[in-house]
């Protein structure tokens, strides 16, 4: 994808000039299980796989569906991070992301430490016609990822903030640094804005190397 100004590759998730938060209509009811945030018109696209309710935020799309305005970079847009990250599907072109190595995730220069368990990334996969283009045209890639190739990466958790009671009704209580796991007891009044997956098979290769290898598998 190419924006007007031809700025070269904009993956699917990046949030849009023109794309805001949508007006906080948020409640937190009781139930037989204690507190739990909702949206006072939700409906059941708000809430992913494990029932965690996510963000919202608009969208600037054109009549092909394909997201138009001036890239945020380094920014996603909820939604469309949360459709392909769940259901494995290219970043930049949210077409399916298997490729015939496995699932290939990028992270900036040192964004993950690959050493330190659990290995966890907030970016969903490219797929093989779009990993090399992605790596060396993103600005955040810096043209000289970290490449992931996975064979296993379950759904982990969820990124985002913490909800609760303020003086001025609901409110945010807590940001957490780390992605809360699923399960976590805190999910319940949570919002979440990214998901995240955990690398448990993997290997760490070089962008250079996986574009030989895809060569040799097309």
């Amino acid at each position: 994808m190419r924006t007007a100004g031809d700025t070269g590759l904009v993956p699917f998730i990046t949030l849009r000039e023109g794309e805001e938060a949508a007006p906080g209509n948020l409640i937190i009811l009781s139930s037989p299980s204690g507190l739990r945030l909702y949206y006072a018109d939700e409906d059941p696209r708000d809430r992913d796989l494990h029932g965690v309710l996510m963000a919202r935020c608009s969208f600037s799309m054109d009549g092909h569906k394909v997201p138009m305005g001036r890239p945020q970079w380094k920014l996603m847009h909820p939604y469309r991070q949360m459709m392909t990250m769940q259901a494995m599907r290219c970043q930049v072109c949210a077409g399916p992301a298997r490729t015939p190595l496995g699932f290939v995730f990028l992270a900036g220069p040192g964004a993950i430490d690959p050493e330190q368990a659990p290995v966890l990334t907030n970016q969903p996969p490219v797929c093989a016609q779009h990993a090399v283009p992605a790596a060396r045209l993103c600005p955040h890639l810096a043209g000289n990822p970290m490449v992931f190739i996975a064979r296993s990466a379950p759904l982990y958790g969820v990124q985002g903030a913490l909800y609760g009671y303020g003086e001025g009704g609901v409110t945010v209580v807590a940001r957490p640094d780390a992605p809360l796991p699923y399960g976590h007891p805190n999910l319940p009044t949570f919002l979440a804005s990214q998901i995240v997956r955990r690398l448990g098979s993997f290997r760490l290769t070089r962008i250079d190397d996986l574009e030989r290898e895809l060569k040799h598998t097309a």
